[in-house]
């Protein structure tokens, strides 16, 4: 690839799908491997196909509260049957049922021997010692099957499969107490800029708090990725290169904050370029164009803009993407709706452009998305009031009010 460390009115604007398949292109991922107990392995990644040890259900068993018997039994109507037993959940009815009887049975019970369906209770007449029965009941009628769900050996979850809540939950049910995953992804952060002070501290005049970095450790959290914090550095060339040096030793990936631009503090690309390799430098998306990617032996750099929208949505848009490659996890689309514009979006052609909006459902499911007041770059007010971004087109002129438009709702990432 031709080296992208040149004058800002040089350098081509890449696309943000051009971007994000070149990173993806060049992202590895990790190799190393380890067993989690269960009650760990939420967010984590798949490293091996996860196959089913036993039939799920293992035994056929009763969908309703009713009584368990034999279909045939009910060819005749109305049927008279005389219950023998009761097969409770954990506990059930050990004999086999002959003709013309049944057995009382509850949810989850096993359903006995002899018996093909489950009628509900309430079709049920209770007289004396006689159950009786008004409609023909058909074989398998409210019955689970064993191995509905999954037959022994068959695959339950995908090596890649970044782990839900509810994969845990069918991972428990089939027995396992641990699961082998891909190992954490070590990240290393660090912000840069003379004017930023730590959260707490007492600010001088021309001084601000640092909270991009806050905003990135928290969405590196949500992946489950183990972070050091490298803090807030100065803006010297010097203490950039130095820091980034001993960090590339141990980090997977070392994503900087701020200094990715062409200012005379901006110093990451120019460091980049002397310490390692640029990849990728400018991508036309709005906010977010100083964003570089490279690398620095085997530790991916991403360079996120300063500017806290700008950072923000470039982590969402491409540094997520490869970091999912890198944990192994297979590829994630995001979620988008299609919307009509409920006011005008103002644009210009030019780069992909990504506003901050709120969208509600109509009483017809129809969903509206309006933008919200301040756009610009370093108003992060209005992201946290957003549940969406609006997606513009590189070439889209705006969007008049009632118009089609897409839109990526925030719950995909935060």
């Amino acid at each position: 690839m031709p080296d992208r460390c040149v004058s800002d009115s040089e350098s081509p604007l890449l696309s943000l799908e051009r971007a994000v398949q070149e990173i993806l292109s060049r992202v590895r991922p990790v190799q190393g491997r380890e067993q989690v107990a269960i009650d760990l392995a939420g967010g984590r990644v798949l490293a091996e196909d996860l196959h089913s040890p036993i039939d799920s259900p293992p035994f056929a068993n009763a969908a309703m509260d009713g009584y368990a018997l034999r279909s045939c039994d009910t060819d005749t109507v109305p049927a008279i049957l005389r219950p023998i037993g009761t097969s409770w959940a954990g506990r059930p009815y050990r004999g086999t049922v002959a003709p013309g009887h049944c057995v009382r049975i509850f949810t989850g019970a096993a359903l006995p021997d002899g018996t093909d369906a489950v009628v509900m209770q309430e079709e049920a007449a209770h007289e004396q010692d006689r159950i009786i029965l008004s409609r023909r009941v058909a074989s398998q009628e409210f019955v689970r099957a064993a191995g509905r769900d999954l037959s022994s050996g068959q695959r339950a979850l995908a090596r890649g499969k970044r782990l839900s809540s509810i994969d845990v939950g069918l991972i428990a049910g089939l027995g396992f107490s641990e699961v082998t995953v891909y190992r954490r992804v070590r990240a290393a952060v660090l912000s840069t800029g003379d004017e930023l002070r730590p959260p707490g501290s007492a600010l001088e005049f021309g001084e601000i708090y640092d909270g991009n970095r806050f905003a990135v450790k928290s969405l590196l959290s949500a992946l489950g990725v183990e972070i050091t914090d490298l803090g807030a550095l100065a803006d010297d060339p010097t203490t950039l290169r130095d820091t980034l040096t001993e960090a590339s030793r141990s980090s997977d990936v070392m994503i900087t904050i701020g200094g990715a631009s062409v200012g005379d503090a901006d110093h990451l690309v120019p460091v980049l370029h002397t310490l390692g390799r640029v990849d990728l430098w400018k991508v036309a998306i709005k906010p977010g164009k100083p964003f570089a990617f490279g690398q620095i032996g085997a530790s991916y750099v991403f360079g996120l803009p300063g500017n806290p929208v700008s950072a923000i949505v470039t982590f969402l848009q491409i540094v997520r993407p490869a970091l999912l490659q890198i944990m192994g996890a297979e590829y994630e689309t995001a979620l988008r709706l299609r919307a009509r514009a409920g006011a005008r979006i103002v644009k210009s052609a030019g780069r992909m452009e990504f506003q901050r909006a709120l969208f509600t459902a109509d009483g017809d499911g129809t969903f509206t998305a309006i933008p919200l007041a301040g756009q610009e770059a370093d108003r992060l007010v209005p992201l946290a009031a957003a549940n969406c971004l609006l997606r513009l087109p590189a070439d889209s002129l705006g969007v008049e009010a009632g118009e089609p438009v897409t839109i990526e709702p925030l719950i995909n990432y935060i």
